[in-house]
Protein backbone atom coordinates (compact mmCIF):
# COMPACT_ATOMS: atom_id res chain seq x y z
CA UNK A 1 0.00 0.00 0.00
CA UNK A 2 1.08 3.55 -1.03
CA UNK A 3 1.77 6.13 1.67
CA UNK A 4 1.02 9.45 1.37
CA UNK A 5 3.59 12.22 2.79
CA UNK A 6 2.39 15.67 3.02
CA UNK A 7 4.28 18.09 0.73
CA UNK A 8 5.49 20.61 3.93
CA UNK A 9 7.94 19.81 7.19
CA UNK A 10 6.46 19.27 10.24
CA UNK A 11 7.55 21.82 12.85
CA UNK A 12 7.99 20.60 16.98
CA UNK A 13 4.54 21.67 18.45
CA UNK A 14 4.47 22.63 22.42
CA UNK A 15 2.74 20.77 24.39
CA UNK A 16 -0.89 21.45 24.82
CA UNK A 17 -3.09 21.98 28.17
CA UNK A 18 -5.33 18.85 29.00
CA UNK A 19 -8.58 19.46 27.96
CA UNK A 20 -11.20 18.67 25.82
CA UNK A 21 -10.88 21.97 23.53
CA UNK A 22 -7.15 21.18 23.05
CA UNK A 23 -7.52 17.76 22.05
CA UNK A 24 -9.97 17.97 19.31
CA UNK A 25 -7.15 19.05 16.36
CA UNK A 26 -5.18 16.36 17.90
CA UNK A 27 -7.62 13.90 17.41
CA UNK A 28 -9.18 15.72 13.80
CA UNK A 29 -5.84 14.90 12.40
CA UNK A 30 -6.22 11.01 13.68
CA UNK A 31 -9.15 11.16 11.29
CA UNK A 32 -7.08 11.89 8.57
CA UNK A 33 -4.60 9.72 9.06
CA UNK A 34 -7.25 6.43 9.24
CA UNK A 35 -9.01 7.79 6.53
CA UNK A 36 -6.16 7.82 4.33
CA UNK A 37 -4.89 4.71 5.82
CA UNK A 38 -7.65 2.92 4.93
CA UNK A 39 -7.45 3.11 1.06
CA UNK A 40 -6.99 6.97 0.42
CA UNK A 41 -10.17 6.85 -2.01
CA UNK A 42 -12.32 10.00 -2.60
CA UNK A 43 -14.58 9.09 -0.38
CA UNK A 44 -12.46 8.61 2.35
CA UNK A 45 -10.38 11.92 1.91
CA UNK A 46 -14.13 13.59 1.69
CA UNK A 47 -14.80 12.41 5.22
CA UNK A 48 -11.70 13.61 6.33
CA UNK A 49 -11.53 17.15 5.42
CA UNK A 50 -14.94 17.52 7.03
CA UNK A 51 -13.22 16.37 10.26
CA UNK A 52 -10.40 19.29 9.43
CA UNK A 53 -13.25 21.71 8.89
CA UNK A 54 -15.15 20.94 12.25
CA UNK A 55 -11.72 21.37 13.72
CA UNK A 56 -10.84 25.30 15.81
CA UNK A 57 -9.10 26.96 13.29
CA UNK A 58 -5.80 25.81 12.91
CA UNK A 59 -2.66 26.99 10.21
CA UNK A 60 -1.56 23.03 10.14
CA UNK A 61 -5.10 21.39 9.64
CA UNK A 62 -5.43 24.53 6.84
CA UNK A 63 -2.59 23.21 5.27
CA UNK A 64 -3.60 20.03 5.12
CA UNK A 65 -7.07 20.34 4.08
CA UNK A 66 -6.07 22.86 1.14
CA UNK A 67 -3.80 19.48 -0.04
CA UNK A 68 -6.63 17.24 0.15
CA UNK A 69 -9.08 19.55 -1.76
CA UNK A 70 -6.35 20.12 -4.61
CA UNK A 71 -5.13 16.21 -4.84
CA UNK A 72 -9.06 14.62 -4.45
CA UNK A 73 -11.09 17.21 -6.30
CA UNK A 74 -13.91 15.10 -7.82
CA UNK A 75 -13.42 17.27 -11.33
CA UNK A 76 -9.67 16.57 -11.13
CA UNK A 77 -8.46 13.76 -13.32
CA UNK A 78 -5.78 11.44 -11.64
CA UNK A 79 -3.74 8.53 -13.04
CA UNK A 80 -2.28 5.60 -10.86
CA UNK A 81 0.14 6.85 -7.84
CA UNK A 82 2.37 3.32 -8.85
CA UNK A 83 3.58 2.37 -11.83
CA UNK A 84 0.80 -0.11 -12.55
CA UNK A 85 -0.32 -1.54 -15.72
CA UNK A 86 -2.02 0.72 -18.55
CA UNK A 87 -6.13 0.24 -18.74
CA UNK A 88 -8.00 0.66 -21.62
CA UNK A 89 -10.63 1.57 -18.48
CA UNK A 90 -10.66 5.62 -18.62
CA UNK A 91 -10.04 6.85 -22.20
CA UNK A 92 -9.00 10.05 -20.58
CA UNK A 93 -6.71 10.68 -17.90
CA UNK A 94 -3.34 10.94 -18.77
CA UNK A 95 -1.15 7.47 -17.03
CA UNK A 96 2.03 9.25 -15.21
CA UNK A 97 5.13 7.11 -14.64
CA UNK A 98 5.28 7.69 -10.20
CA UNK A 99 9.50 7.07 -10.70
CA UNK A 100 9.76 9.93 -12.91
CA UNK A 101 6.54 12.23 -12.68
CA UNK A 102 6.70 12.03 -16.95
CA UNK A 103 2.81 11.87 -18.12
CA UNK A 104 1.29 10.47 -20.93
CA UNK A 105 -1.57 11.27 -22.58
CA UNK A 106 -4.14 8.59 -22.79
CA UNK A 107 -4.86 9.25 -26.61
CA UNK A 108 -2.26 11.26 -29.17
CA UNK A 109 -2.71 11.97 -33.37
CA UNK A 110 -6.30 11.96 -32.34
CA UNK A 111 -7.26 8.43 -32.54
CA UNK A 112 -3.87 6.42 -31.32
CA UNK A 113 -4.69 4.92 -27.78
CA UNK A 114 -2.22 4.56 -25.35
CA UNK A 115 -1.49 0.62 -25.05
CA UNK A 116 1.57 0.28 -22.50
CA UNK A 117 4.54 2.43 -21.18
CA UNK A 118 8.32 1.26 -20.53
CA UNK A 119 11.35 2.67 -19.52
CA UNK A 120 14.53 2.57 -21.03
CA UNK A 121 17.53 1.98 -18.38
CA UNK A 122 21.34 2.38 -19.02
CA UNK A 123 24.05 1.04 -16.79
CA UNK A 124 26.83 3.31 -15.98
CA UNK A 125 30.18 1.77 -15.89
CA UNK A 126 28.22 -1.54 -15.56
CA UNK A 127 26.80 -0.08 -11.51
CA UNK A 128 24.23 1.65 -11.42
CA UNK A 129 21.22 2.05 -13.76
CA UNK A 130 19.80 5.42 -14.63
CA UNK A 131 16.52 6.15 -16.48
CA UNK A 132 17.19 7.93 -19.51
CA UNK A 133 13.61 8.07 -20.76
CA UNK A 134 10.28 6.77 -20.68
CA UNK A 135 8.07 5.84 -23.86
CA UNK A 136 4.79 4.99 -24.52
CA UNK A 137 2.90 2.98 -26.98
CA UNK A 138 0.21 4.05 -28.86
CA UNK A 139 -2.03 2.66 -31.62
CA UNK A 140 -5.02 3.71 -33.97
CA UNK A 141 -8.25 1.94 -32.85
CA UNK A 142 -9.62 1.52 -36.17
CA UNK A 143 -6.47 0.28 -37.90
CA UNK A 144 -5.92 -2.34 -35.14
CA UNK A 145 -9.30 -3.85 -35.75
CA UNK A 146 -9.57 -3.85 -39.17
CA UNK A 147 -5.95 -5.27 -39.59
CA UNK A 148 -5.96 -8.15 -36.60
CA UNK A 149 -10.19 -8.53 -35.71
CA UNK A 150 -10.18 -11.48 -39.06
CA UNK A 151 -6.71 -13.45 -37.04
CA UNK A 152 -7.51 -12.82 -34.00
CA UNK A 153 -11.39 -12.05 -33.35
CA UNK A 154 -13.18 -15.30 -32.53
CA UNK A 155 -10.26 -15.39 -29.45
CA UNK A 156 -11.32 -14.43 -25.86
CA UNK A 157 -9.94 -11.55 -24.33
CA UNK A 158 -8.42 -14.25 -21.96
CA UNK A 159 -6.92 -16.53 -24.66
CA UNK A 160 -5.94 -13.47 -26.63
CA UNK A 161 -3.98 -12.06 -23.74
CA UNK A 162 -1.86 -15.10 -23.75
CA UNK A 163 -1.33 -14.62 -27.67
CA UNK A 164 2.59 -13.40 -28.41
CA UNK A 165 1.59 -13.03 -31.56
CA UNK A 166 -0.93 -10.14 -31.38
CA UNK A 167 2.79 -7.97 -30.94
CA UNK A 168 4.09 -9.19 -34.04
CA UNK A 169 1.33 -9.01 -36.24
CA UNK A 170 0.79 -5.06 -34.85
CA UNK A 171 4.36 -4.32 -35.77
CA UNK A 172 4.37 -6.24 -39.12
CA UNK A 173 0.48 -4.92 -39.89
CA UNK A 174 -0.02 -1.22 -41.90
CA UNK A 175 -1.81 0.47 -38.82
CA UNK A 176 -0.99 3.63 -37.49
CA UNK A 177 1.63 3.71 -34.42
CA UNK A 178 3.49 5.99 -32.36
CA UNK A 179 6.11 5.43 -30.15
CA UNK A 180 6.20 8.79 -27.52
CA UNK A 181 9.90 9.25 -26.18
CA UNK A 182 10.22 11.11 -22.72
CA UNK A 183 13.54 12.31 -21.46
CA UNK A 184 13.88 11.97 -18.31
CA UNK A 185 17.77 11.67 -17.90
CA UNK A 186 18.59 16.25 -18.31
CA UNK A 187 22.42 15.41 -19.68
CA UNK A 188 21.10 13.24 -22.21
CA UNK A 189 22.76 14.97 -25.63
CA UNK A 190 21.63 14.57 -29.27
CA UNK A 191 24.72 12.69 -29.91
CA UNK A 192 24.00 9.85 -27.16
CA UNK A 193 20.47 9.53 -28.65
CA UNK A 194 22.24 9.07 -32.68
CA UNK A 195 24.86 6.51 -31.14
CA UNK A 196 22.32 4.42 -29.46
CA UNK A 197 19.77 4.48 -32.42
CA UNK A 198 23.16 3.75 -34.73
CA UNK A 199 23.46 0.46 -32.79
CA UNK A 200 20.03 -0.92 -31.64
CA UNK A 201 18.80 -0.18 -34.95
CA UNK A 202 21.08 -0.74 -36.91
CA UNK A 203 21.18 -4.39 -34.94
CA UNK A 204 17.50 -4.73 -36.84
CA UNK A 205 18.10 -3.46 -39.79
CA UNK A 206 20.47 -6.18 -39.99
CA UNK A 207 18.13 -8.87 -38.44
CA UNK A 208 15.26 -8.24 -40.09
CA UNK A 209 16.38 -7.09 -43.64
CA UNK A 210 19.28 -9.93 -44.03
CA UNK A 211 22.17 -7.24 -44.98
CA UNK A 212 23.44 -4.14 -44.16
CA UNK A 213 21.63 -0.89 -44.70
CA UNK A 214 24.23 1.76 -43.73
CA UNK A 215 22.40 3.90 -46.27
CA UNK A 216 18.79 3.58 -44.44
CA UNK A 217 20.07 3.77 -41.01
CA UNK A 218 21.68 7.23 -41.75
CA UNK A 219 19.34 8.48 -43.15
CA UNK A 220 17.16 7.77 -39.95
CA UNK A 221 19.85 9.30 -37.49
CA UNK A 222 20.63 12.52 -39.80
CA UNK A 223 17.56 13.63 -38.35
CA UNK A 224 18.86 14.09 -35.13
CA UNK A 225 21.12 17.19 -35.80
CA UNK A 226 23.57 18.34 -33.86
CA UNK A 227 21.98 21.52 -32.91
CA UNK A 228 19.35 19.85 -31.08
CA UNK A 229 19.19 20.25 -27.27
CA UNK A 230 17.55 17.45 -25.01
CA UNK A 231 16.53 19.05 -21.50
CA UNK A 232 14.69 16.76 -18.90
CA UNK A 233 11.03 17.04 -20.46
CA UNK A 234 11.81 17.04 -23.91
CA UNK A 235 9.27 14.78 -26.56
CA UNK A 236 10.52 12.71 -29.73
CA UNK A 237 7.77 10.64 -30.97
CA UNK A 238 8.10 8.47 -33.90
CA UNK A 239 5.31 7.53 -35.48
CA UNK A 240 4.38 5.44 -38.16
CA UNK A 241 1.65 6.47 -40.83
CA UNK A 242 -0.06 4.34 -43.59
CA UNK A 243 1.88 2.74 -46.16
CA UNK A 244 4.84 2.35 -43.68
CA UNK A 245 5.76 6.22 -43.18
CA UNK A 246 7.68 6.84 -40.54
CA UNK A 247 7.41 10.70 -39.18
CA UNK A 248 9.92 11.51 -36.39
CA UNK A 249 9.27 14.61 -34.12
CA UNK A 250 11.15 16.45 -31.44
CA UNK A 251 8.95 18.72 -29.30
CA UNK A 252 6.45 18.69 -32.36
CA UNK A 253 8.88 19.90 -34.87
CA UNK A 254 9.08 17.03 -37.95
CA UNK A 255 12.55 16.43 -38.24
CA UNK A 256 11.50 14.49 -41.76
CA UNK A 257 9.90 10.83 -42.90
CA UNK A 258 10.90 8.18 -44.77
CA UNK A 259 9.14 5.46 -46.14
CA UNK A 260 10.26 2.17 -45.63
CA UNK A 261 8.36 -1.14 -43.75
CA UNK A 262 11.78 -2.61 -42.76
CA UNK A 263 12.54 0.78 -40.78
CA UNK A 264 9.05 0.74 -39.39
CA UNK A 265 9.28 -2.92 -38.26
CA UNK A 266 13.06 -2.06 -36.86
CA UNK A 267 12.45 0.76 -34.60
CA UNK A 268 8.77 -0.83 -33.18
CA UNK A 269 10.55 -3.56 -32.32
CA UNK A 270 13.21 -2.04 -29.52
CA UNK A 271 10.07 -1.09 -27.89
CA UNK A 272 7.65 -4.28 -28.18
CA UNK A 273 9.66 -6.64 -29.44
CA UNK A 274 10.42 -9.85 -27.94
CA UNK A 275 13.93 -8.00 -26.57
CA UNK A 276 12.78 -5.16 -26.43
CA UNK A 277 13.83 -2.60 -23.45
CA UNK A 278 11.23 -3.24 -21.00
CA UNK A 279 8.90 -6.31 -20.98
CA UNK A 280 6.38 -5.01 -19.27
CA UNK A 281 5.50 -2.65 -21.52
CA UNK A 282 4.88 -5.89 -23.89
CA UNK A 283 2.58 -7.48 -21.44
CA UNK A 284 0.17 -4.42 -21.38
CA UNK A 285 0.25 -4.10 -25.14
CA UNK A 286 -0.75 -7.78 -25.39
CA UNK A 287 -3.34 -6.82 -22.45
CA UNK A 288 -4.90 -4.29 -24.21
CA UNK A 289 -5.24 -5.16 -27.85
CA UNK A 290 -7.07 -8.05 -26.23
CA UNK A 291 -9.49 -5.52 -25.15
CA UNK A 292 -9.61 -3.78 -27.95
CA UNK A 293 -10.58 -6.27 -30.33
CA UNK A 294 -13.71 -6.92 -27.87
CA UNK A 295 -14.62 -3.43 -27.64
Amino acid sequence: MASLRFPFLFSQPQKPPSSATSDAPSRSFSTVAVALAAGGSTVAAAGAIIAITQSPKNPFLENVMNFLLSNFSPNKNHSSPLWGSVSLADVSAPVTVSSTGMAFPSIVRGTQRLLGIGMRKKAVFGLKNIDVYAYGVYADDADVKKCLAEKHGGHSVSELQQKEELRNHLMENDIRMTVRLQIVYGRLSIHSVRSAFEESIGSRLYKFGGYDNKELLHRFTSQFKDEIKLPQGSIIELSRDHDYILHTTIDGKEMGSIQSKLLCRSILDLYIGDESFDHKANKDVESNLASLLHK
